[in-house]
This record gives C-alpha cells, sequence and structure tokens, in this order.
C-alpha cells in the first residue's frame, strides 16, 4: 500500500509539472484574428512607407514576426514585398532585391495583385541599379499578373516610361507614359496623373524639347499645388530651373532653383535640395558671378557632406535592423521547434507513465527481491565503464598528439626552407641598400630609383610573409571556418582598393563582373585570403596595360568565382603541377616580382574547407582563368 501511495504521488507531480511548465493547449495556426491583424499591420506599412520608412519597418517586422508565429505564407509574402518596398525606399536596392524575391516564394499563384507590385518593384529597383534589360523583363512579367486592373496597368506603363527614358529611347518612353496618363485618368487617380505629368516633362527635356517640357512641368506643378505634393513641387521648379540654364535665361533659372531649395528644404528632400544648389551654381558661372557661385557651391558641398554622413548612419541602423530581425525569426523557430518536442515529450511521458503505472503491482516483488543485487551489479559495471573510457581516451590523446607533433614539426621545417629561401633576399637587399646610403655610397634619387625597383619584390615578400602566416595558424590552430552571408561583389571592390596602387604602377585594368547582392555561405576572411592571392598573381604575371576580371556565374545551388587574366600564362605541364606540394613552383612576374609559391597551396586548402574546389585553365602567352565555386545562401539558391 505505501508503495502505491508513493507511486500515485510520483504519477501526479509529474502531470501537474507538466501543466505548469507547458499550456494546456497552444493557440491555433492561421487563427482569422491573427490574419487579419497580420494584414492590417501590413496594408498600414504599406500606405506610409513612402513618408515614414522607419515606421512601415517596424510594422512590417512585427507583421513578419507574426505570420512567422501562426505560420500565415500569404502574410510573411506580403511582409517580406513591404520590405523591399521600405528598402528601395532608403536606397538600399541590393537587399530591396533580395526581400522582394524572397515575397516571390511565399505568394500564391492567384494573388495576382501583390505579385503585380512584387514584379513591378523587382523592374524599378533594375532601373534604378541601371540594370534596364532586368527591368523591362520583369516589368513585362508584372504586366500579365495586372490583367484587366486598371491601376496597376497604369503603374507598370509609368515605371516603363522611366526605364525607356533612360534608354533614351524617347517615343516608347512617351508612348508608355501617354499610356499610363490615359489609364489613371479613366480612374480619376489625380496624384499618379500629376506625377505623370511631371515624367513626361523630364523626358522631353531630355530629349531637348524645352517648350514642351515647361508646358509637362507647368501642368505638373499646378496640380501638386493643388494636392499639396511638395515633393513633385520642388522637382518640377528644379527641372525648370534646369531648362532655363540650357536656354541661358539664367536669373530666371536662379529664380527657380531658389524656389526648389525653399521647397525642398521646407520638406527635408535633401536630393532635390542638391539640384538646385547646383544648378544655383551653374547659372553663377554662366553669368560670370564666381562669388556667388563659390558661395552656393560650398553650400552644395556641405549638403553632400551632412548626405554621406546620413548614408553612414543609416546603414548601421540598416545592418542592426536586418541582423535583429533575422534573430528574431529565428528564435521563433527555435521556439517552435522545442513547443512540439516538448509536448512531443509531455504525450510519450504520460503514456509511459500510466503503462508503468498499471505495471508496477506485478513487478513489486521481483523488483523488491533483486534491486539490490541489480543494483551492486550496475555499480560494478557502470565503475569498469569509466575506468575503460578513461584509458581509451588517454590512448587515443596520445596518438593524436603524436600526429600532430610530427605534422607540426613537418610543417616547421617547410617553413624555414621559405623563409630562409625567399624571405631573406629581399631583407638582404634592403639592409644592403641602408648600409650603402648611410655610407654615402647612394644618393637619396639612386634610393628612390632602386626602391621602385625592389617594391615588387618586398610586396611579394609580403605578401609571402601573410601566406606562411595564415598557412601555420590554420595547421596549428586547427582548421576551423566562421560562415557567414559573403557579398563577392562587395570584396571585389574591397581588393581593387587594396591594389590600387600595384593596378596603377602597371596601368593595369580591374573589372569586377561580380553580380551584387549575390551572397555565398563561406568565412569571409578566408575568401578574402584567396581573392587577394589569385589577384596579386594576375597582377604580378600580367604586363603592363593588361586587363584583370573578376565574374560570378550561378550553378546549380552554387556560386562559381573566377579571376581571369590576359597575362603571360602556362603551359600544360605547369599548370598539372601548380596544386601539390612537392611539384609546386614559383615563377617571376613581368616586373621582377618574386614569391614563394605556397598562395596558391593556401587558396586550394581554404577553398576545399569551405566546400569548393579550385581549378585553373591556362594558355601560355595568352593568360590564364582561376574559378572556384562556394553554395549559394538559402534565399539565391
Amino acid at each position: 500500500m505505501r508503495f502505491a501511495l508513493i507511486t500515485l504521488l510520483i504519477f501526479s507531480f509529474r502531470i501537474s509539472y507538466a501543466q505548469t511548465n507547458f499550456p494546456k493547449q497552444l493557440p491555433a495556426k492561421n487563427s482569422v484574428s491573427a490574419q487579419l491583424n497580420i494584414d492590417r499591420l501590413n496594408e498600414r506599412a504599406g500606405n506610409v512607407y513612402l513618408n515614414s520608412p522607419d515606421s512601415a519597418l517596424k510594422m512590417t517586422e512585427a507583421a513578419l514576426l507574426l505570420a512567422e508565429k501562426s505560420d500565415y505564407i500569404l502574410g510573411k509574402g506580403r511582409s517580406f514585398l513591404n520590405l523591399g518596398h521600405i528598402y528601395w525606399s532608403l536606397s538600399y536596392y541590393p537587399l530591396s532585391l533580395f526581400y522582394l524575391n524572397s515575397a516571390l516564394s511565399y505568394l500564391p499563384r492567384t494573388d495576382t495583385f501583390d505579385l503585380n507590385d512584387c514584379y513591378r518593384a523587382i523592374g524599378r529597383t533594375y532601373a534604378d541599379i541601371k540594370n534596364y534589360k532586368a527591368a523591362l523583363s520583369n516589368l513585362d512579367t508584372a504586366l500579365k499578373f495586372a490583367g484587366t486592373d486598371v491601376g496597376s496597368k497604369a503603374e507598370v506603363y509609368s515605371e516603363r516610361s522611366y526605364v525607356h527614358c533612360a534608354l533614351k529611347s524617347y517615343s516608347m518612353a512617351i508612348n508608355d507614359a501617354i499610356i499610363a496618363l490615359r489609364l489613371n485618368r479613366s480612374i480619376n487617380y489625380k496624384r499618379n496623373i500629376a506625377i505623370l505629368y511631371g515624367r513626361l516633362g523630364a523626358i522631353y527635356s531630355s530629349k531637348k524639347d524645352y517648350t514642351a517640357a515647361l508646358a509637362y512641368d507647368d501642368t505638373a506643378y499646378n496640380m501638386s499645388i493643388a494636392m499639396g505634393n511638395k515633393r513633385l513641387q520642388a522637382k518640377t521648379v528644379t527641372e525648370q530651373a534646369l531648362i532655363n540654364n540650357e536656354l541661358g535665361r539664367f536669373d530666371k533659372a536662379i529664380g527657380y532653383a531658389r524656389r526648389a531649395i525653399a521647397f525642398a528644404g521646407n520638406s527635408g528632400f535633401a536630393d532635390l535640395r542638391t539640384k538646385a544648389y547646383k544648378e544655383l551654381v551653374n547659372s553663377f558661372e554662366q553669368k560670370g558671378d564666381l562669388k556667388q557661385a563659390l558661395a552656393y557651391q560650398r553650400k552644395y558641398n556641405a549638403i553632400q557632406d551632412s548626405l554621406i554622413t546620413d548614408s553612414k548612419l543609416k546603414s548601421i541602423g540598416l545592418i542592426q535592423n536586418y541582423f535583429s530581425l533575422n534573430s528574431r525569426l529565428n528564435n521563433i523557430a527555435l521556439i517552435e521547434l522545442r513547443d512540439h518536442d516538448n509536448r512531443a515529450k509531455i504525450r510519450s511521458q504520460e503514456e509511459l507513465i500510466a503503462i508503468l503505472f498499471m505495471s508496477v503491482f506485478a513487478l513489486l516483488i521481483i523488483l523488491s527481491v533483486t534491486f539490490y543485487l541489480y543494483r551492486q551489479k550496475q555499480l560494478l559495471t557502470n565503475k569498469l565503464q569509466v575506468q575503460h573510457k578513461a584509458l581509451s581516451d588517454q590512448k587515443q590523446l596520445i596518438e593524436i598528439q603524436a600526429v600532430n607533433l610530427k605534422l607540426v614539426n613537418d610543417l616547421k621545417d617547410r617553413l624555414l626552407t621559405v623563409i630562409g629561401h625567399d624571405l631573406s633576399t629581399p631583407i638582404a637587399n634592403l639592409s644592403n641598400i641602408a648600409e650603402m646610403f648611410e655610407s654615402n655610397h647612394l644618393t637619396s634619387k639612386e634610393v628612390h630609383n632602386i626602391m621602385k625597383d625592389i617594391n615588387p619584390i618586398v610586396k611579394g615578400a609580403e605578401l609571402t610573409l601573410s601566406n606562411l602566416l595564415e598557412w601555420a595558424g590554420n595547421h596549428i590552430r586547427g582548421r576551423n571556418i566562421h560562415s557567414s552571408n559573403v557579398d563577392i561583389f562587395l570584396l571585389g571592390v574591397e581588393m581593387e582598393q587594396t591594389f590600387i596602387h600595384a593596378l596603377q604602377s602597371k596601368n593595369i585594368e580591374f573589372v569586377n563582373n561580380a553580380f551584387p547582392g549575390q551572397a555565398v555561405l563561406a568565412d569571409e576572411n578566408h575568401v578574402k585570403v584567396i581573392l587577394r592571392n589569385l589577384i596579386s598573381n594576375a597582377i604580378k604575371f600580367t604586363a603592363e596595360n593588361g586587363s584583370i576580371t573578376l565574374t560570378t556565374i550561378v550553378e546549380k545551388n552554387g556560386l562559381v568565382i573566377s579571376i581571369q587574366d590576359n597575362g603571360k600564362g602556362m603551359t600544360a605541364d605547369e599548370t598539372k603541377k601548380l596544386f601539390y606540394i612537392d611539384t609546386h613552383f614559383s615563377q617571376t612576374g613581368t616586373s621582377g616580382e618574386k614569391g614563394a609559391g605556397i598562395g596558391l597551396l593556401l587558396c586550394k586548402e581554404l577553398v576545399e574547407l569551405n566546400g569548393g574546389k579550385l581549378s585553373v585553365k591556362s594558355t601560355a602567352g595568352k593568360g590564364s582563368v582561376f574559378y572556384f565555386s562556394l553554395p549559394l545562401i538559402r534565399a539565391y539558391a
């Protein structure tokens, strides 16, 4: 009886513990009230993102988190669509494209309204980064989803007119703008009608048809006053200032520019204010009033500096918001996973306890007799297992230490050989030059000329030392990677700045054809080391007036990254020896540069460590292409 009572108490405790720590019933997913709340937040964010992007961002993030919690797929798609709009309004175009493309994976094909909006936004963003082919392709897709909706079709034709104007296809731009104007008139959408008059003014201004441009700008200006659209007022007045400068009416241009500054200043449109100041500088320069031109030039420069500072601050905030949102989404997914596991464990434990409760009485006598002997045996078995495991671990540790000691010793011998062979020469040269200069055997001019000749050798020695330290660190500390999202285009920009002096000294053109925004999942420091070595080698073996091209191509779920040069190239036998420690070699560059040949071995190790493979194609006298692949992040894959 006592045993049965204790068992009942344990059973009751377990049940009450489960009920205390976990809810009896979780909120139903996809509830109507939750969906309505998410849709309401997304709709409000979509209405205010142009005037208040920060508020829109907070509402959209709240909607996305709620949609993630309730597994509301359409809500996720609309949230990603809003994020794309918001970051477009803040001019963060690659991030805008990322969220807009993410939205496409959630929006159902039946939701033609949101799909039209998404493809139109993608087309508009591609136009802003001057990828007009992609812009027109996405706008054509948006037009298909617009169907018979007049407002949606008008928006698409309006964006098409902007792209055709940028391509200087003015007749097509005018035609699309007129179609959009006619559609907006049919639904009496005055806001877009005014904007389209301003668009037509800009198109005719680009065509140098200033009479027509001024007429459309006047109409747009009058409509913007009636509707209180201050941005359009400032834009049209700025355009009129530009046209009057082109026509030589400088006093009139000055009047319009000052009005534009007043409108833009009161409304906070810094981009239009800078354009207006630029026109004022132009007007006074043309009039010969250089004092006034210089004064407005200073104001223009001050605004530009302020915009740069604001951009940096916004970029920091953007990064913080981006990682904060991702962290919260990951936390929600983790909580849901733990919640699911906990509920499964509760059910399993309740079933097990019920079975044990019914079986315990039948096993009571047997357990009471065998418990003591079983306990003693179990203690002895555990003790033996612990001792055996300790001995096994100690043996395995000794074996690993022996292998590591041999690897470190071999690495030490290899590094000492390389240091003695390849780093002693430039150091000795620098020492001799210093001694000769100190003893007045060389003049400052002669030292300057000698340093120009020895600079490539020293740079090669510097890269060799960096590679040696990186390689030694990988072998001594262990081959650890810290994967993150790495944008190859941005690293290409960084590499161009790193090697700017080397490129300029040989007059080598560096072409960054990597696609912006395509991120790979890899260790960013490893990728930098790989690109630094490959680009350094390309500069080393490329003659003056050559070119080096960084290119990315998507293949399946990976990104193929290539560095191509038109330098001296290699034979087929030489390329076979590049990536092996016992056959690798080093050649002298076109300007006398030297290296240890260890850079490519380091690149091979780092590429393979990040899940890729380093390869080369080369033709003697025509140049080489080194290429490797890395996995794309999930959104692009």
